[in-house]
């Protein structure tokens, strides 16, 4: 019986979604498609604590923050959290399509968004605290 190669993945019928989703090319060895899917299931973690934390600062910090910093720093968790979401979306489609066709994986542009975002809500909530209540 001949064991098909393992350095040359074999192509498998796919739906046309899946298809014009990923595009051509050659089935990843599945531990790496399984590594892409991990690492964008962390990226939705990280959407959801924003998410979490947005919808607790803006409903239990009423009495710590005046009302504008509250929105604000509610309102900036909330769209990093939208745009984690979308780009963690988009970070694994492209992972997938390089993998598929055996080139260089893209360099992720989640991690400046969140370095930014999270530089931003840190930078609000120092203001805050060193010049007391806005």
């Amino acid at each position: 019986m001949n064991s098909p190669d393992p350095s040359k993945p074999a192509m498998h019928d796919r739906n046309r979604f899946s298809a014009s989703l990923l595009g051509a090319g050659c089935e990843p060895d599945p531990r790496f498609t399984l590594a892409n899917e991990r690492t964008f299931l962390a990226w939705i973690r990280t959407a959801l604590a924003f998410l979490a934390g947005g919808i607790a600062v803006e409903a239990f910090t009423g009495e710590v923050f005046g009302p504008d910093l509250r929105r604000g720093v509610a309102l900036t968790l909330l769209v990093l959290a939208m745009l984690v979401s979308g780009s963690a979306c988009v970070r694994w489609l492209k992972v997938e399509r390089a993998m598929r066709q055996r080139k260089p994986l893209p360099l992720p542009v989640l991690i400046p968004l969140l370095s930014l975002g999270g530089a931003l809500v840190a930078a609000g909530l120092i203001v805050f605290l060193s010049f007391g209540a806005l």
